[in-house]
């Protein structure tokens, strides 16, 4: 692993241990610590306090390195390298700080200066629960702006924040399959509750969890990506997956958190210890409750599945259209006989050939092993298609023994990131599409204009997800009632100005999700994990009737708010930035 250091004296000021009241400390002032208090936590972590640089630190003057340049810019766009970078995010823009101007894109002129904008200014890279444990102490005594990076693989910036410490839990590796999981009780306290299950270290990456899972032959409630990190914001936040439909979301299915709290303890969260906590991890949002060191979930059977891919691109705008139509039709009739996945609308997919447009659907049916009759489910869809569009699609049909053997598969072991990536998106009802309103959805869309690769993704749920409605937990309850997932992919550029970049953003926010909001007036949510960086009104948004319960939890167990990120639990108490309170 390589990280940009800086010797630890060059970023520090000493002096004394007051700041302002209702602001995180600066470095600029005088509470900030000493290198003494610096030397002291890099002790209590065995050496592995480090200072950190941007990404594009060694791509600019006037510390331009040519070979390190090199070896940034081979991996620009590679999930696997930047998760491992405490320098790096996935997404670019949340590294830089437009509020202040700064940033430090590896795409701009080796002449443009490097700034820190949102990246730490230290790191801790933790390898033991301990080591978490004095970071979350430390930042507690000195007041400092502390965050958690996973991955970094985060859409709404809560992997960054400038002038802070990270804890870096990417070194979590473990990975372990009890057949007989008891959770951990309060002394004095039964429980015959034995089942089969799989514990995740904080740093365990889905497409590391899926092999492994498949040389043991079980499955658990997954992503589809690389390098999402399964313990974190991922089943913290709710977690999607193609076995959703089978056993619900990711947050249904733990048994077990244990976590590093606020005032440095380490406890275990399960049905019958810290329940409050238990009820918050799950679904209530990655970072807000304290600094997860590993998740226990249940384990399934490694089932087959029959993989389908359906696809036609066009230059006419009109067929185009209502061959989208055509297929979100189709929709509740496929969920109901098993079918998930996703469907992309891309109405510009080139930018090397303007005028494109390209549709897409991934069904996936699990434990299922008949192509033929999958064959026969998606025949009408085929159809349909082909009236709608003038063109007959591309479709197969896969049967994979197993769900790992269709991860590995699929997924080569990195996700296409370093990209300026900003969302839209709103959960849409299984109401919605079985009153025949999907028309409504694609006019919507269509109205929209997209840039050259900008996308709809539409993520299919339903089935178990929507029967574990009476599982009490912190996540959306808008989910239990979720059809699709509806998100819109928006693009920005490193030679954008940051006005240019706001413009952008503003626009989802002013059109997108208004868009997408009117499809069902006062119902339904987003999905915290991928929504507007700035959703108006994210409480009820992201959390619906929980949030005022999810909002008590955070005040007992952080009365202090160490854990604030950027529209997470709390957060409206605090500026974009998490610096300074607001009220």
């Amino acid at each position: 692993m390589r990280h940009w250091l800086l010797s630890l004296g060059a970023l520090l000021t000493s002096g004394g241990s007051t700041t302002a009241a209702f602001c995180r400390c600066q470095p600029s002032q005088p509470c900030w610590p000493s290198e003494a208090n610096w030397v002291s936590l890099n002790s209590s972590v065995e050496g592995n306090l480090i200072a950190v640089k941007p990404f594009g630190y060694p791509c600019h003057d006037p510390n331009f390195n040519d070979a390190e340049c090199t070896i940034v810019k081979e991996n620009t766009y590679s999930s696997s390298y930047r998760s491992s970078q405490p320098g790096a995010l996935q997404w670019e823009n949340w590294e830089s700080w437009p509020e202040e101007e700064e940033q430090c894109y590896v795409e701009t002129d080796q002449s443009t200066p490097c700034k820190q904008g949102r990246i730490s200014l230290f790191s801790v890279i933790a390898q033991t629960a301990e080591h978490i444990q004095a970071a979350v102490k430390f930042a507690a005594h000195h007041n400092i702006k502390l965050v958690i990076k996973n991955t970094g693989h985060d859409f709404l910036g809560r992997s960054s924040a400038p002038h802070s410490l990270q804890i870096l839990t990417h070194g979590f590796k473990n990975i372990s399959v009890a057949d007989e999981f008891v959770p951990r009780t309060p002394a004095g306290t039964a429980t015959s509750e034995k089942i089969k299950a799989v514990t995740l270290g904080a740093g365990v990456q889905l497409r590391e969890m899926y092999a492994y899972l498949g040389s043991k032959g079980v499955m658990v409630v997954g992503g589809a990506s690389n390098t999402v990190g399964v313990a974190g914001g991922y089943v913290q936040g709710g977690g999607h997956s193609y076995l959703g439909w089978m056993h619900g979301m990711a947050s249904d299915n733990v048994l077990e958190f244990q976590v590093v709290l606020a005032d440095g303890s380490l406890v275990f969260a399960n049905a019958y210890q810290n329940t409050d906590l238990f009820f918050a991890l799950r679904g209530g949002g990655g970072g807000s409750f304290g600094v997860v060191v590993s998740v226990t979930v249940k384990a399934y059977p490694d089932y087959p599945v029959v993989y389908t891919m359906t696809n036609y691109s066009t230059t006419a705008a009109e067929p185009f259209w209502n061959g989208v139509d055509a297929f979100q039709k189709h929709i509740v009739r496929l969920n109901d006989n098993g079918g998930s996945g996703w469907y992309g609308i891309i109405p510009d997919s080139s930018s090397a050939t303007p005028g494109v447009s390209t549709f897409l659907a991934v069904q996936v049916f699990v434990n299922q092993t008949n192509t033929k009759s999958i064959g026969e489910l998606m025949s009408p869809v085929i159809s349909d298609l082909k009236n709608a569009t003038g063109i007959a699609p591309l479709h197969g049909i896969v049967a994979f023994p197993s769900m790992s053997s269709m991860y590995l598969a699929l997924f080569s072991g990195n996700d296409t990131t370093g990209l300026q990536t900003r969302l839209a998106s709103r959960l849409v009802s299984r109401s919605f599409f079985e009153s025949g309103n999907s028309t409504q959805l694609t006019k919507g869309l269509k109205g929209l204009s997209f840039g050259p690769e900008e996308a709809v993704v539409g993520v299919v749920t339903g089935g178990q997800v929507s029967r574990n409605r009476d599982i009490k937990s912190g996540l959306n309850p808008a989910w239990r009632d979720t059809m699709v997932h509806v998100i819109i992919v928006r693009f920005m550029s490193a030679d954008m100005t940051f006005e240019e970049q706001e413009a952008v953003a503003s626009n989802i926010t002013e059109h997108d999700v208004p868009m997408l909001r009117s499809l069902e007036p006062g119902k339904m949510g987003a999905y915290g994990n991928e929504a507007d960086a700035d959703e108006v009104n994210f409480q009820e948004s992201f959390w619906g009737e929980n949030y005022p319960r999810l909002r008590g939890i955070k005040k007992r167990r952080d009365p202090g708010d160490l854990f604030i990120v950027r529209k997470g639990v709390g957060s409206e108490s605090w500026d974009d930035s998490g610096l300074c309170r607001v009220s």
